[in-house]
Parts: C-alpha cells; structure tokens; sequence
C-alpha cells in the first residue's frame, strides 16, 4: 500500500485536455482511484493465499517472503523514476504504460509454475505499478486546485490506500477459496487492458513544460538493487546466520551500492533524489515514520494470514473475512482523523493513531494458540485498524508540510517510497527474526500435531512483537515532529 507520487517540474502545462474531462472532476478521481486500487490490492492481496502458493509450488517459508517483498522492493525503487517518466512523456501515456505492464506481468504470476516464475512476474507488477501510481497521483494533483478540493482528494486517495490493503486480504480469500489463488492475479488482466483503452477518454495529457533530457537512471538501479540485495540477505541469515561469510558479504556489497547511489545522486543531472529535500526536517521525518508504520502494516497482513491458517485452521475465505471489520474500522478512523485535523494539530491525531496501532500489535503478540476471533482476534483488529487508520491522514499531511509546489511532487514520490521499502524491509526483518526460531521449535515439538501448533504460535508472535517494535520506532520520531496545523478555511497543512 502506498500514496505514491511523481517529481513535478515548476511550471505545469495541461497537452490538448478534454473539456468534458476537466469539467467531471469527480469522474477523473473515480478513475485514478481505481488504478491506484490495483496497484495498492497486490500488495496485501497475496498474503491470505500465501499458505496456498506454498504448498501448490512447494516454496519454502524461507523464500515465501520474497512473494510479498519483490512487489514493494521493485515498486519503490522505481517510483520516482516513474514520476520522472511521466512528467517528461505524458501522465497518462505512462498510466496506460504502466496499465498494460502490470496486467501482462500479472497473466505471468497466474501462470507461475515454480517460486523463480512467480516472484519474478511480482518483481515485474511491481515496475507497472511504479508508472501507474505516480501518474494518477500526479494527475490528481494537477486536476484538483490547491486548497481544501485538492487536500479533499488527497484525503480519499490515501483513505483509498488504506482500505484497498485491508480489502486485498479479504479479495485473496475470496478467490483462493473459490476458482484458486492464481484468480488473485488474472483478474488484474481484464481490468488493466480496459482501463489502459478507457484513459484517453476520460482523463486529460499533461507534462511538464520543461522537457527532462536524462533520467537517472542508474540511481533507480543502485536504489532497487540496494533494497533487493538487503532483503535477501535477511532472508538468508534464516539459513546462513548473521554471521557468516556470505551474510556480512551481502551486506557490505548493500553498503557499497547505497554509496553509490548517495554519489550519483551528488552528481545526476536530474537526480532521482536530490538530497537537499532533506534539509526539510518535517519532511525528513514523516518519511521515516512512514517506512516503520508501513513496516508494521506489511508484518500484521503478513503474520495474520498465517497464523489464523496455520495456527487456528481458518480456510482462506474465513482468514479473508476475518479482515472485513479492519477494513471498517480503518476508513472510520480515517474519516476521524480527516475531521480531527481541521480542529487540532496533526501530530497530536498522528501520535494517537501510532499508539493504538502499537497496543493493538501488543494484542496480537499474546493471541493463545487456541483464540476464538470474538474474543481474541476481533478486538486486536478492531484496535490495530482504528490506530493504522487515524495515521494515514496525518501521515500523509506531515509528509506534504512546508514544501513548495515545485517540489510536491517529489514529496509525493518520496512518502510512495519510504511506504513501499518500508513495508519489505519490514516483513523481511520479521520474518527473518520470526523464522529463524522455526528449526529449533519444530525439533522441540517432536511432531507432535498440539506443540506443533504451540511452535507456529511462538514464531508469529515473534513477527508481531517486531512489528510493535517498529511502531514504537514511529511514536518516538513523531514526538519530534512540530505542531503542524491546518487552517480552517482551505486545510492547507503548515508547520
């Protein structure tokens, strides 16, 4: 899930727009929500069928991962690269690219028939996501006017996110119960193509008026090269251990990858990140809150999935199900933070949010092996949403606070990013910690069916305690953040 945007030039120009277009703004919102909607659903909607996708391609729990994390890795990396793309060659020309990328690659995933087919087809919906999402969010920004109407789209649109990730686990269920877990990526197909046909009908071109003549394109390797090597490494010590000669290898070849990218960065003409944006501290921050928020996020989908399939025997379209009251409570607590923030300042509405996503990680983590979802399950989603809901809105606004409207769209890119990494680098330290204990534990149980289900129990509240610790990680650098205010009359965010 992510609230991804583009790197927008000064000076915007609309190419040949379509009155009917401009005059139904309502309509090119609807639009862009639905593209961005399938780019957002394949980040969760995988993870219900995940139990499924590892018994039909035998997939270890070690490489499991990777199903979930080569999506966001691939879908960060090239995410402002993708804005670049957009602003020099077309907003929806690059939608559309992106439209029919992500339906061809996910017609591979449906097809997979080994691990290597199947995470290579998620790395590639991951790159059509990455043209996809800054595109729409850019065409939104240019079709709203600044002020309340434009924080009022960016509102559903980020309500849109964290509900499309909730509604991704219950879709995962639905299909891998009924027609199979492939039907959680053909469906992708003929949606793609005839929303990529309908988009020259509907929303309008526009570009930048200066003309981009180099990408950075080497930055967007080095970056996406950095988060992949760094990710599998992790999930690597599950076998290797900390340790070893080829971990701390790995590890340092990332190191020497994010210097090189920090250098070309330094030097790019027209550089992917130019890193005087984080002179901005607010900025700064919320960046990093977003990459431990959605870190959280990505683990609870992840283990949760698991653990009530694995651990309570729940069937796929029961685990899906289970999500719908998240999926309320999340978009109510958005809609409260909407209506909060215009009342008082967002850090003290952010700040309340990441508690309750924290407390309700807490819960997860003392979940009995033998939890009933009335009384177990239910109240720790219940809090755990309501918390991830009162943080987007928030999150979103500290993200856009002081910056000029030349740079919103990197700002935009940058939150699309830090949303996308965080939530792999997440799942992939929790899994690494959590998975990391299974050997032990499955010598412990002996094969024995009632301390096997114990050993499952202890391996996902291992998951869950990390993901509380990086929710912890996030209320300790929004205490940093100022008392950022909106005004009364247009919502506009200010520090």
């Amino acid at each position: 899930m992510s609230i991804p945007g583009s790197l927008s030039s000064p000076r915007e120009i609309s190419v040949a727009p379509e009155p009917r277009a401009v005059r139904r703004p309502g309509l090119i919102l609807a639009f862009l929500c639905v593209a961005g909607l399938m780019t957002f659903l394949d980040v969760t909607v995988v993870n219900v069928a995940l139990p499924s996708i590892e018994e039909s391609l035998h997939i270890s729990e070690a490489y499991l991962q990777y199903v979930v994390t080569g999506y966001g890795t691939v879908l960060g990396g090239f995410l402002l690269l993708g804005g670049r793309l957009a602003d020099t060659f077309g907003r929806r020309r690059m939608l559309r690219t992106g439209l029919i990328v992500f339906a061809a690659a996910s017609l591979l995933a449906g097809i997979a028939q080994g691990a290597t087919m199947l995470i290579t087809a998620r790395a590639v919906q991951g790159l059509g996501a990455a043209f996809i999402a800054p595109a729409a969010l850019s065409l939104l920004t240019n079709t709203f006017a600044e002020g309340s109407e434009r924080n009022k789209a960016l509102g559903v649109w980020g309500a849109m996110g964290g509900l499309a990730s909730v509604a991704g686990v219950i879709l995962g269920g639905l299909f891998t119960e009924g027609p199979g877990w492939r039907w959680i990526f053909f469906i992708n197909v003929p949606i793609g193509l005839a929303a990529a046909f309908a988009a020259p009908f509907i929303l309008p071109e526009s570009r930048s008026e200066e003309r981009r003549k180099s990408f950075d394109t080497a930055g967007a390797i080095l970056l996406t090269a950095t988060l992949v090597l760094t990710i599998y490494t992790l999930g690597q010590t599950i076998d290797v251990g900390w340790l070893s000669t080829r971990t701390l290898g790995s590890l340092a070849v990332a190191a020497v990858l994010l210097i090189a990218f920090l250098v070309v960065e330094q030097r790019a003409q027209s550089p992917l990140i130019p890193l005087s944006i984080f002179r901005r501290r607010v900025l700064t921050m919320a960046n990093i809150v977003a990459i431990l928020l959605f870190g959280t996020l990505v683990t609870l989908f992840f283990f949760a999935s698991l653990f009530m399939q694995m651990v309570l025997d729940y069937s796929p379209i029961r685990a899906g199900l289970a999500y719908a009251p998240l999926a309320l409570i999340t978009a109510v607590g958005a809609g409260v933070a909407s209506k909060l923030i215009t009342r008082i300042a967002a850090k003290p509405v952010l700040l309340t949010g990441l508690a309750l996503t924290f407390i309700g990680m807490l819960m997860l983590w003392r979940l009995p092996s033998d939890s009933t979802y009335v009384s177990h399950v239910l109240p720790a989603f219940l809090v755990v949403g309501l918390g991830l809901g009162i943080s987007f809105v928030p999150l979103q606004i500290a993200a856009f606070t002081g910056v000029e409207k030349s740079e919103s769209g990197l700002a935009a890119g940058l939150i699309g990013t830090s949303q996308e990494a965080g939530g792999a680098l997440g799942v992939a330290v929790a899994a690494t910690i959590a998975f990391s204990a299974t050997r032990g534990l499955e010598k412990w149980a002996h094969g024995d069916p009632d301390l096997i289900r114990e050993a499952r129990t202890s391996v996902f509240h291992h998951a869950f305690v990390v993901g509380a610790w990086f929710a912890v990680g996030a209320i300790v650098i929004a205490l940093l953040l100022p008392m950022m205010r909106t005004s009364e009359h247009d919502g506009i965010p200010g520090a």
